[in-house]
């Protein structure tokens, strides 16, 4: 019985385009929500809203825990408003922070759907791009990582 081994240029080749192919999925991932907070800009209504109040939680498992590494809750906006056909809504965004963006009796300008107003963001940075912007730039990262290695290692035979 004969046992082929591999070679090691084989499988850092493999390796190399893991890196790439993983490096592209978050670049999708990353235009992927990019794309839905276009839509939804596209789409969305605005209005003047408040904060009532900061809604203080610890995000286990969130983004904003794991980048700090810290057990400190981070405040979430409850955010009213008053959509275009008269009736008084209210949220909780979907984005906290430590210490907090906005403080209770912030005027804040609020983006809705018009057909859905319960889906509603605060016009900000963070809440409309800091996802993609994650995502994308980790992926370009990467996947620039990758396509580098494979590109000297290509010269280089």
């Amino acid at each position: 019985m004969r046992v082929q081994v591999r070679q090691r240029g084989q499988a850092s080749r493999w390796i190399t385009f893991g890196v790439i192919a993983f490096g592209a999925v978050f670049l999708v991932i990353g235009l992927i929500l990019a794309g839905m907070s276009v839509s939804f800009l596209t789409d969305a209504k605005r209005a003047q809203g408040t904060v009532v109040a900061l809604e203080w939680r610890n995000d286990s498992s969130g983004a904003s825990r794991k980048a700090t590494q810290s057990n400190k809750p981070a405040a979430y906006p409850v955010v009213e408003f008053t959509s275009a056909d008269g009736t008084s809504r209210t949220f909780r965004s979907s984005t906290g922070s430590n210490p907090p963006s906005y403080d209770e009796g912030d005027r804040v300008e609020v983006l809705y759907r018009a057909d859905s107003p319960d889906d509603a963001r605060i016009n900000g940075f963070v809440s409309l791009w800091l996802l993609p912007l994650i995502f994308g730039g980790l992926g370009l990262l990467i996947t620039g990582i990758g396509t580098g290695i494979a590109v000297a290692r290509r010269r280089r035979s």
